[in-house]
């Protein structure tokens, strides 16, 4: 039961590290679409910060790169969590088959 609650857990990582990538680069190609000398922000805690479109554009790639990595991460966690779900399962089924036969 803890292994299929961490695959759960695993699923809906993966869910909202989707939607932060994709947040990601939507919000690029909205930035990518204005002017160089377009005036842009980045949120700093309580305050904002005048960046450069570059930046922001560097910032957002970046973003979308360790979502991305994050992402296969938990893929192959999953799958290792699977598996061993699988083969406790197998387990089970051996024991109370060979419980059966005696």
């Amino acid at each position: 039961m803890d292994t299929q609650q961490k695959v759960k857990l695993a699923d809906l990582q993966i869910e909202q590290l989707t939607k932060t990538k994709k947040h990601a680069h939507l919000t690029d190609t909205e930035v990518m679409m204005l002017v160089d000398e377009t005036r842009m922000y980045e949120g700093v805690g309580r305050m904002f910060i005048l960046q450069p479109k570059g930046v922001i554009h560097n910032q957002l790639l970046e973003k979308q790169r360790i979502a991305e990595e994050k992402i296969k991460e938990l893929e192959q966690k999953k799958s290792y969590l699977e598996r061993s779900v699988k083969e406790a399962e197998d387990n089970i089924r051996e024991m109370l088959m060979a419980r059966r036969a005696q």
